[in-house]
């Protein structure tokens, strides 16, 4: 099994920037990849941003595109999320996610099995 660590999560202004980090333990190697989800008070976990660990592909959800990084550090097992011009809507919860299945869909909630704990995030108008 993989265990997720997030941190970094805090409150910021808007327009500010964060980064967030997901430290992953265990049996990493049968991870194909990870994702970044969040979710809002009285909203659905949401996808924000993913990435296949071997090969880097990335995706993102539109509402992030050109403001969010994801990135990985393989040889530290970590996954980031670098958040840039943070808006008052990017508050959330946010979740990393870890999926084993072999071209599975990284924007897809069920693809994945393994989830961390949860970082808040809060971006002040």
């Amino acid at each position: 099994q993989v265990q997720l660590v997030e941190s970094g999560g805090g409150l910021v202004q808007a327009g500010g920037s964060l980064r967030l980090s997901c430290a992953a333990s265990g049996r990493t190697f049968r991870t194909y990849g990870m994702g970044w989800f969040r979710q809002a008070p009285g909203k659905e976990r949401e996808f924000v941003a993913a990435i296949t660990w071997i090969g880097g592909t990335v995706y993102y959800a539109d509402s992030v595109k050109g403001r969010f990084t994801i990135s990985k550090e393989n040889a530290k097992n970590t996954l980031y999320l670098q958040m840039n011009s943070l808006k008052p809507e990017d508050s959330a919860v946010y979740y990393c996610a870890a999926s084993p299945v072999i071209r599975g869909v990284l924007t897809t909630r069920n693809t994945y099995n393994t989830w961390g704990q949860g970082t808040q995030v809060t971006v002040s108008s």
